[in-house]
């Protein structure tokens, strides 16, 4: 086995783990050698093709080419949470100045173009080694013909078309206006004028689904698959209808066919999608997931969660972590709460839902009826986490600063103890874990699909109130539970009924109503919409507060406010409330049209510049 690199390439699509080197005797393609970046005369063989296209997957999270700092986190917690208003940046003001930036909409400062910098390097990484791989498959192919069997070459193409289309989405979505390069090209310094990337995304798409095997290639779970690139071609076209509202049709014939014949399903509970446990690492909920690596032999846990790994607790919770970064915001936390009657999210028949400004822990959810999401979501005081035991103030704050960042952790990207998914090595190991970061799930696509049967003329508001019913009965299966009864006797002194009881997940009881009203930390209610939706304005609301309930804190909330059309509203109105509960948010500037669409990097413009010509050409405003 020969191996180019000392550190393993760790990746994936559908919980893909993608390990070092290269061993086509083992039955898994990733329990391989590390593969380097190389001269490509340096690796004209199948190994070298395969070990490039590793390097490609490797991307999706940080790497150590890229990692400045965490803006280039698989998740988009800085991107898509902290300006939203799902999350603060959390921790404390003198922590990561450039993410306060960021959340206060002042993306022109030095330290916002830091953060905005590494994001642009790193799609753009990924752009490069996919096309790379492209043109060095071919050079094989020229001077080995045979190495490589057509099928194989076939799929490794696909597979790097398919993340040259996911690492353009990336930056698309962040700054519309980009250059779209290819593995032909030439011209390193492209223009982005008059790019139409919708189109060149939906291009790429297809010929990665006219390339790419119904299966993962080989039985070697992971890769892309003419699947992946379907689904991902609806959620590209339910981008595009931004702009193109035509597209919805296209969105809604796409997602249609990937929910009716494709290969994904719900993960039976909602416990199963965020976790550490490795059996549920091929779950059918994954599309598209980047899945790190510990204990692998890498001396300081890098291939681990790089980009999360300031999202955990402070140093008084149990594993000893750090640094209460990407905190839920209160308005996220109050959008949990539920009618108690029916079980649908208050916010839709109470206009003061937001009202409540002080901390919702354990006590005063006794009171209220809250979606059980929300403890698989937010980390809550006297509420078990996970099984780390409950979130406490005192004596030992699980909160670095609750004056700055309010009361509530993160919780999704943290494995649970017992799942053995965290590092031993490196610095705080415990953040360091093999949690797999999904960018792209089947709730999310069908929630997408949801929407596109809302909005597009030939859809059918029944057809979108199944699907919203689908994911709340989802949600329904099952509620956080003691996590450790019989190991933490202050738990247990709290909480009497959880003496020896280690379940993380406990059933709730099912009927009209997924409900457990006995709880001793929360009162869990989810119901279904019983009534058809009376009208498409009903439908779209609906569905679009269902994304925010199953997506919360996965990066993807404000790319979903601006696509339609409503950040500026909702983040003044957010802005308005929040910044009498966390005041450093009075120093917010304006949402205004032009934080519609992130600032090109001022370094890259300067780095496009021809013969005194920028050939990037900066986004309206900035």
């Amino acid at each position: 086995m020969k191996t180019f690199l000392r550190h393993r390439l760790l990746v994936g699509t559908a919980s893909l783990t993608l390990v070092a080197g290269i061993t086509y005797s083992c039955k898994d393609f990733l329990d391989t050698a590390a593969q380097g970046i190389l001269d490509e005369p340096t690796l004209t063989t199948r190994s070298g093709v395969e070990g490039r296209l590793i390097a490609a997957y490797r991307t999706l999270d940080c790497t150590t080419f890229t990692n400045a700092n965490w803006g280039c986190a698989a998740s988009n917690w800085v991107w898509g949470s902290v300006t939203s208003d799902d999350a603060y940046k959390g921790s404390e003001a003198s922590d990561q100045p450039g993410v306060t930036d960021i959340e206060l909409y002042n993306w022109s400062t030095g330290e916002a173009q830091a953060y905005l910098n590494t994001k642009w390097r790193a799609v753009y990484e990924g752009i490069v080694r996919s096309n790379s791989t492209i043109r060095l498959l071919r050079t094989v192919q020229q001077q080995n013909p045979g190495e490589i069997p057509d099928a194989d070459a076939r799929s490794i193409e696909g597979e790097a078309i398919f993340l040259r289309a996911h690492y353009h989405f990336e930056a698309w979505r962040m700054w519309q206006n980009i250059p779209y390069y290819r593995e032909d090209d030439t011209d390193i310094r492209k223009s982005n004028v008059g790019v139409n990337v919708a189109a060149e995304l939906l291009s790429d798409l297809d010929s990665a689904i006219a390339l790419l095997p119904e299966t993962p290639r080989n039985g070697q779970v992971g890769r892309a698959t003419a699947w992946t690139a379907r689904a991902y071609k609806g959620r590209v076209q339910v981008y595009a209808a931004q702009s193109n509202p035509a597209m919805w049709d296209s969105a809604l014939v796409t997602l249609r066919d990937v929910r009716t014949n494709g290969p994904y399903d719900l993960q039976p509970s909602y416990d199963q999608v965020w976790t550490g446990f490795a059996q549920y690492a091929n779950g059918p909920e994954t599309i598209l997931a980047f899945q790190a690596s510990v204990n692998d032999g890498e001396p300081n846990g890098d291939n681990g969660n790089w980009g999360e790994r300031l999202n955990f607790p402070h140093s008084g919770s149990t594993l000893e972590t750090c640094c209460g970064f990407h905190q839920p915001s209160q308005n996220l936390v109050n959008f949990f709460v539920v009618d108690s009657i029916t079980g649908l999210p208050l916010a839709l028949t109470d206009a003061t839902w937001n009202a409540r400004g002080t901390n919702l822990d354990a006590v005063a959810s006794s009171n209220l009826s809250v979606d059980p999401r929300l403890d698989w979501t937010v980390g809550r005081d006297s509420v078990p986490y996970k099984d780390w035991g409950r979130q406490v103030s005192e004596p030992e704050d699980w909160i670095r600063q609750r004056a700055y960042g309010g009361p509530y952790s993160p919780k999704k990207n943290v494995q649970e103890i017992s799942s053995g998914a965290q590092s031993n090595v490196g610095w705080l190991p415990a953040q360091l874990n093999s949690v797999r970061m999904h960018i792209f799930r089947y709730a999310d696509m069908l929630l997408l699909l949801a929407e596109a049967e809302v909005e597009a003329t030939t859809g059918v508001l029944e057809n979108a109130r199944t699907i919203v019913n689908e994911i709340r009965a989802r949600a329904g299966q099952t509620a956080q539970g003691c996590g450790r009864g019989s190991s933490d006797s202050l738990l247990v002194v709290e909480y009497p009924t959880c003496a020896n009881d280690d379940r993380i997940a406990v059933p709730l009881v099912q009927g009209a109503l997924f409900d457990s009203l006995a709880a001793p930390w929360a009162r869990y209610k989810v119901g279904v919409y019983t009534a058809p939706f009376a009208d498409q304005a009903t439908a779209r609301q609906a569905v679009r507060y269902e994304r925010r309930l199953e997506l919360a804190m996965e990066g993807q909330r404000f790319f979903d406010l601006r696509r339609w059309g409503d950040a500026d509203t909702v983040i003044a109105n957010y802005l308005a409330v929040e910044e009498t509960r966390r005041l450093y948010l009075g120093g917010a500037a304006p949402f205004q049209p032009r934080h519609r669409l992130y600032p090109l990097p001022t370094l890259q413009i300067e780095l496009s510049r021809v013969g005194g010509e920028d050939r990037l050409v900066q986004n309206p405003d900035w």
